[in-house]
């Protein structure tokens, strides 16, 4: 297959699967510049994500195409959450003839768990792929670090910051809720920033008793208190998430309803008038931030570097300041929590 050959005519197809996030767009520059330009590689964009490539469906990427992608949000090929092994099309066999017909000799797969589980079992099938972790929730294994996840922190901060000057005003307390299905980095490191009195994540049960203790406190101090909520968070003697937004395509239930529980229980139990926000994709729109552009852009360039070096079925992920290729299963082991200790160390600022 043509896929075997290597040198300044291959061809290399990038794909954006599941929910976009800030810093896609510098991935994909990343990758093209450093290919164009070191390796004299081509490149296409797969539309969609896994749908592009089951469908053969892809545009051209050449280096001008890229000029100025680095600061935009979202991703120009688009993005679905599309199963490479579904429909007539998907599975190893199908994709090889597609690469075959086309003229692509590798898969850059830029996603978070479920790309990259299709990834690896498109690599372990023998197939020239590799992968970037992309995820806002900074909840992949094997990398420190996911691009988006500053974004997402940075406009949460902002908002809880112009939520609390309201709050402060008219002596209410403000929850907000931010993304976080199974973990709860965002809450944690956007809380901690905009000092809230509570953050309630999905690694922590939390009885309401508590958040309306902690509540109380602050309120008795004269302040305006701030409570951050995960979207996944489930409170203490409950058993499962809040999802009363019906189901996703994929199949997983719509998060949705925590932050105004939240918000009832607080005004219930204490008698402080409460307001709630939902940011939902706010967080995931606009421009990345300064760093999660570097961030993008080196493991983008990083990618290709891998290709070159044939690293198929491994991906490429930042450890300290250090780019480093490490396989895919090392990625799938399991989620990223918030470790007890992190939640512990915010929780001492607390209510009191």
């Amino acid at each position: 297959m043509r896929r075997h050959q290597q040198g300044a005519n291959m061809k290399i197809g990038l794909l954006t699967s599941g929910g976009d996030c800030p810093g896609l767009n510098a991935v994909i520059r990343g990758a093209v510049l450093n290919g164009v330009k070191k390796y004299g590689y081509e490149f296409v964009g797969f539309r969609d994500g896994w749908r592009g490539v089951v469908e053969g469906d892809y545009m051209d990427l050449p280096r001008q195409k890229v000029r100025g992608l680095a600061s935009q949000g979202g991703t120009i090929i688009g993005t679905s959450r599309t199963n490479p092994f579904d429909g007539p099309n998907g599975g190893p066999e199908n994709i090889e003839i597609m690469m075959e017909r086309h003229g692509i000799d590798a898969i850059v797969a830029i996603g978070g768990e479920g790309t990259l589980a299709g990834a690896k079992r498109l690599a372990d099938a023998g197939l020239p792929v590799i992968g970037v972790p992309k995820t806002i929730d900074n909840d992949l294994r094997a990398t420190d670090y996911t691009f988006g996840f500053d974004t997402a922190v940075s406009i949460a901060t902002e908002a809880m910051d112009r939520i609390r000057t309201t709050g402060e005003s008219h002596h209410r307390c403000m929850v907000a809720e931010v993304m976080g299905r199974h973990v709860g980095w965002i809450a944690l490191h956007s809380g901690m920033a905009a000092g809230a009195h509570a953050i309630l994540i999905p690694e922590v049960k939390v009885s309401m008793e508590q958040v309306a203790e902690w509540v109380k406190e602050v309120h008795d101090r004269g302040r305006s208190p701030l409570v951050v909520v995960a979207e996944g968070f489930i409170p203490e003697g409950f058993d499962d998430v809040m999802a009363n937004k019906g189901t996703e395509k994929d199949g997983r239930p719509r998060l949705g309803g925590i932050g105004e529980y939240i918000t009832h229980e607080i005004e219930k139990m204490t008698g402080i008038e409460t307001r709630n926000t939902i940011l939902g994709h706010i967080q995931r729109g606009g421009a990345p931030t300064g760093y999660d552009r570097v961030l993008a852009t080196r493991l983008g360039m990083g990618a290709v570097d891998m290709v070159a070096q044939k690293q198929w079925g491994k991906m490429v992920s930042v450890q300290g300041t250090e780019i480093k290729y490490v396989p895919l299963e090392e990625a799938l082991d399991g989620l990223k929590s918030v470790p007890q200790e992190r939640w512990d160390e915010a929780a001492v600022l607390f209510g009191r």
